[in-house]
């Protein structure tokens, strides 16, 4: 009974012997019997009143490779009544199964080389009926199996290297069938989806691929991928892929008939597997749920088994090989996975066959993508927690309603680093770990640059991710514009990708998951980790976002003061790389109206005196709730001062202006004092935006947070290449040894000359000469090479300038025992240059001493002073030369040439 029941699921009329009835497109009739000497089959199958198959059926329980010797027996006896109108293959029938109940096997002979094979329930009558007719039409191709073993050749103009090797190796996986599944490890950024769609469209057309599933690894990227199928010109006529195929998202309405390539998550298909309806759009309820146990599925005949010959896994290395399993099993397909990242689970799910490997390193080797480096920001807070004493008031926020209240701890309240940003923010941490990041940036991280490289935050939630971008615009005193939130809770999180991309104003976005595998940013610099990851395959996946390589002129773009993307930074400051709000009490008038009610009023000027009363009083309230970079936000929605707004409503119900509002217009008091409250919602009632963006930030869950505790920076550096810091000194020395006669800067401080020193200007030619390739040298990166090997000797600076080339010219050469930065030692001389004054009997005036002060500053940033120099600013202040021969009579060019040689010495 259960197997009539599966057969009926899948479209068959189930029949007894006596009573058949053939006229269906399918019917199983129950124990025919067979030629003499063969028995009785226990179902004989007929598609189109042919007789096609047979199954063998057996109790629940019994492993049924055993008894394919009886099934192959009723396949070859057929009687002669029977024969004449049967399909037969090598006489006998072409498809054979086994079933238990649980189990069904399919042996179908028009495969190059049959074999049974398991399948999830019996395939529809239709679907061996596209066989037949297949094999009707070329009985050497009837199937995929068969003909994926005559491909063409490859057509490799486009593809790179791993490209083709990943492509062959797909196809060799599957004309081999050797196994049922194959894996694909290229590294990220390399060109999977690229690679995956290339092989899509040559099955399409070629190999006998009727349909196939794309499964992505969130919905988000579901249009990345449906706009690479878009894109894909095809390389025998250059059309479209799309429109030659239907290429189509599995929606709400399941899946369309006409479909070639439908793309989804596993949990959409999980979904419309059990009937389910989702909604068209990002949910992450949806595309993010992972189930506690594995999941078990159903036969739905809207998505039969077989309704798919190839699956093909994007970023393999998530739960598909775990909870999803069922999902997969249920298609009788071949499946392949795409990952930058296999694990041990991965390489077993696909049963160990690797057909193609393109590593990290192999892909930096190519020039795909690019390289990257450390930086790791350890503070106090980050490391080991922290403890609120009982007593102290603290805000906190509750998780439902984002309302702030200030409380007393009763008792001490101690976190730990894994607690924070979830149970606990600690605003201060926070802020510290972004100001360090910050003050380092164009210094250790990027020496030599001033914009802000595009960087990706990693959040643990959303309220963390609201906290972070809050303070990166604070931190950095930029607006909205520079730094944005890109959730799946955020407005218009696909619109904020977009422009992350390609805005040269948007330098910073904050994330939790949504940009975390599969999404290209090219011109990405900086992957910023607050947070941690346990999964080192999902790291390498956030960590791949920063790897794509870009032409230069796109990333000049966007990024004005970089020439070339070379490396890309990963910046730690949770340890992620070491693993193996207050209310006043307003005066209110309507306190059972809501604000949002009030705003809407607001919009339709529908707000009475005592409303709009109340509506000045919950802005006001708001405002006291706000950081100063949401202020800033307001401000800019509002197009002026949203403090202005909110004294133009309190001024409107003030008695005194409503009574010279009167006063103006006695014959119509309440005409006066309208067109005044009016006035007054002006600013709120044109700007749609800020009357939705004001509830935006007043809904708020219950969080505690830590505005106390102040945090200490611990460490934070980048991870030092001892070796490549020693290599940098090396061929530095070198090339002071080989340009000492060509460069005038160094044949001056070889020589050492009494009357004459370097120059700015000669300083200048040396820095642009060592910045070309192939040193491509700063004083920074050779000054943090010396810090990294003479430890003791160095004195840190956060940025050096050209003149502190002197500097590292005299350490190099031996002239001077320790490094220290050009200013430093102007100060130290100019200090004991006065001291010797003094002793010889000189004592300077206050404005003698601004001169000399002024002149000694010059020195320190351009390695000396001229007397073109006195006629600049601050100089001319004082009356330039002129005014130094006036205040210093006639010592002035004796003071101006002892400070040039003295303090450059």
């Amino acid at each position: 009974m259960l197997i009539d029941r599966q057969l009926r699921a899948a479209g068959w009329s189930v029949q007894d012997r006596g009573g058949a009835d053939l006229s269906q497109t399918g019917v199983a009739i129950r124990e025919a019997v067979m030629a003499a000497g063969h028995g009785r089959a226990d179902y004989l199958l007929y598609v189109d009143k042919r007789a096609v198959g047979v199954i063998e059926a057996k109790p629940e329980g019994t492993t049924l490779s055993g008894v394919e010797w009886q099934s192959a027996r009723y396949a070859a006896g057929l009687p002669p009544a029977v024969r004449l109108k049967a399909l037969t293959l090598d006489d006998r029938l072409p498809f054979v199964f086994e079933a238990s109940g649980s189990e069904v096997h399919l042996t179908n002979g028009y495969d190059p080389v049959p074999r049974a094979r398991r399948v999830f329930s019996f395939p529809r009558p239709e679907t061996l009926a596209r066989t037949i007719r297949q094999a009707e039409a070329d009985p050497a191709a009837a199937t995929w199996r068969a003909r994926v073993r005559s491909m063409p050749p490859l057509i490799t103009e486009g593809l790179r290297p791993a490209q083709i090797t990943a492509i062959e190796g797909i196809e060799r996986s599957l004309a081999e069938q050797r196994y049922s599944r194959s894996l694909v490890q290229m590294a990220t950024g390399a060109g999977k989806t690229y690679t995956a769609v290339t092989t899509c469209y040559r099955l399409l057309k070629h190999g006998g691929f009727r349909r196939i599933l794309f499964l992505v690894d969130r919905n988000n990227l579901g249009s990345q991928t449906l706009a690479e199928f878009q894109n894909y010109a095809t390389p025998d006529d250059g059309r479209r892929l799309t429109e030659i195929y239907n290429v189509n998202a599995l929606t709400s309405a399941g899946m369309l008939d006409s479909s070639s390539i439908v793309v989804s998550t596993v949990q959409r298909v999980y979904a419309a597997l059990n009937g389910k309806t989702v909604e068209d759009i990002d949910d992450p309820g949806v595309d993010n749920y992972v189930p506690d146990a594995p999941v078990d599925v159903s036969y739905n005949p809207q998505m039969p088994p077989e309704a798919f010959d190839l699956v093909i896994v994007d970023e393999a290395h998530r739960s598909i090989y775990g909870v999803w399993r069922g999902v997969l099993e249920y298609f009788d397909a071949h499946i392949v996975g795409l990952t930058a990242t296999p694990v041990k689970q991965t390489f077993g799910f696909f049963q160990q066959n690797l057909v193609s490997e393109y590593t990290y390193a192999e892909s930096v080797a190519d020039n795909v993508n690019v390289d990257f480096d450390v930086y790791r920001i350890k503070t106090q807070i980050s490391d080991a927690g922290a403890t609120i004493e009982a007593g102290t008031v603290i805000p906190k926020v509750d998780r439902r309603t984002r309302v702030q209240r200030y409380e007393s701890l009763d008792d001490d309240v101690t976190y730990t680093a894994t607690q924070l940003d979830r149970a606990v923010t600690a605003k201060n941490q926070i802020r510290l770990v972004l100001e360090t990041f910050r003050d380092r940036l164009f210094t250790e991280i990027f020496p030599g640059r001033s914009t802000v490289p595009k960087t990706l935050i990693f959040c643990k939630d959303d309220n963390h991710a609201e906290e972070v971008v809050t303070a990166v615009r604070e931190v950095f005193g930029q607006g909205n514009d520079f730094a944005a939130k890109i959730t799946y809770n955020a407005k218009d999180p696909k619109g904020a990708l977009k422009a992350f991309r390609t805005s040269p104003t948007l330098r910073v976005a904050v994330t939790v998951d949504m940009i975390a595998t599969g999404t290209d940013v090219r011109p990405l610099e900086c992957v910023f980790f607050m947070r941690d990851v346990r999964s080192a395959s999902y790291f390498e996946q956030m960590k791949g976002r920063g790897s794509r390589t870009i032409a230069p002129t796109d990333f000049q773009l966007v990024t004005p003061d970089a020439e070339n993307k070379i490396r890309f930074v990963l910046v730690d400051a949770v340890g992620v790389t070491e693993h193996p709000h207050v209310d006043a009490t307003p005066l209110e008038r309507k306190k059972s109206v809501s604000l949002g009610r009030l705003l809407d009023k607001a919009g339709m000027y529908e707000l009475d005196e005592d409303e709009t009363a109340s509506l000045a009083s919950r802005l006001a309230k708001l405002e006291l709730d706000l950081t100063p970079a949401e202020r800033a936000e307001l401000d800019e929605v509002a197009g002026g001062s949203m403090r202005s707004i909110v004294q133009g409503l309190v001024h409107a119900v003030d008695p005194d202006e409503q009574a010279t509002a009167i006063a103006a217009r006695p014959d119509d008091p309440a005409g006066a004092v309208q067109d005044l409250l009016d006035a007054a919602l002006e600013p709120l009632v044109s700007r749609p935006e800020l009357r939705e963006r004001i509830k935006e930030l007043r809904r708020q869950h219950d969080q505690l947070i830590d505005d106390v505790t102040p945090d200490v920076l611990l460490d934070a550096g980048g991870v030092v290449d001892t070796a490549k810091a020693r290599s940098v000194v090396t061929s530095w020395k070198a090339y002071l040894e080989e340009n000492r006669s060509e460069i005038t800067a160094l044949e001056l401080l070889y020589s050492q000359p009494g009357d004459k020193s370097v120059t700015f200007t000669e300083l200048r030619e040396l820095a642009d000469r060592i910045k070309r390739p192939p040193h491509n040298w700063t004083p920074d990166l050779i000054w943090a090479a010396y810090e990294a090997i003479e430890v003791g000797k160095v004195t840190h600076a956060d940025r050096h300038t050209v003149t502190d080339l002197v500097s590292l010219v005299r350490f190099t050469l031996g002239a001077d025992d320790r490094l220290e930065p050009f200013a430093t030692k102007v100060t130290e001389r100019y200090q004991a240059w006065l001291a010797q004054q003094e002793q010889a009997g000189a004592a300077f005036t206050e404005r003698q001493r601004w001169w000399l002060d002024r002149m000694a500053d010059v020195i320190a940033a351009s390695a000396g002073i001229t007397e073109d120099d006195l006629d600049n600013v601050p100089f001319t202040e004082h009356g330039g030369v002129d005014g130094l021969i006036r205040d210093l009579g006639d010592k002035a060019a004796v003071y101006l040439a002892d400070l040039n040689r003295e303090l450059t010495a």
